[in-house]
């Protein structure tokens, strides 16, 4: 895939994930309470998963930034580079943000370890993106 087509997909893939992180982070703050009162959790669950959920969004809407500055960086740095850093964060994000907003919303709690394997994906895409500084684009 030609490099600038490969940026504007990641352009794509930022826009949305950026959407979908609001999204959340907005019913989060007005609505997942309720939500969470109604299934009957205890308080205590409820402030819990809460929590839960506005860590998610954080790491969320942080990596879509990233992922935004890398789409939009018009450094040296290889698109390769770039685009090996952001399949890190997305799937870090799909991970990370996806398994706890399955515990938050829907109560599944058997996979607890892919939110780990998230963390793990934001770490190695930030040091990916950290050995691209030692790269040169070739002419």
């Amino acid at each position: 895939m030609e490099s600038s087509q490969a940026m504007r997909w990641l352009v794509l893939v930022v826009g949305i994930l950026g959407a979908a992180g609001v999204t959340v982070g907005a019913f989060a703050a007005h609505g997942l309470e309720d939500l969470l009162v109604k299934q009957g959790l205890e308080p205590d669950e409820v402030t819990k998963r809460a929590g839960q959920c506005e860590v998610a969004v954080r790491y969320h809407m942080m990596h879509v930034l990233a992922l935004l500055a890398l789409a939009c960086d018009g450094s040296n740095i290889p698109a390769n580079r770039k685009l090996f850093a952001s399949m890190f964060f997305v799937g870090g994000i799909a991970l990370f943000g996806g398994g706890l907003y399955s515990m938050v919303f829907l109560g599944v709690m058997g996979h607890w370890a892919i939110v780990p394997a998230g963390g793990f994906c934001f770490i190695v895409g930030w040091l990916a993106l950290a050995s691209a500084a030692f790269t040169r684009q070739t002419p």
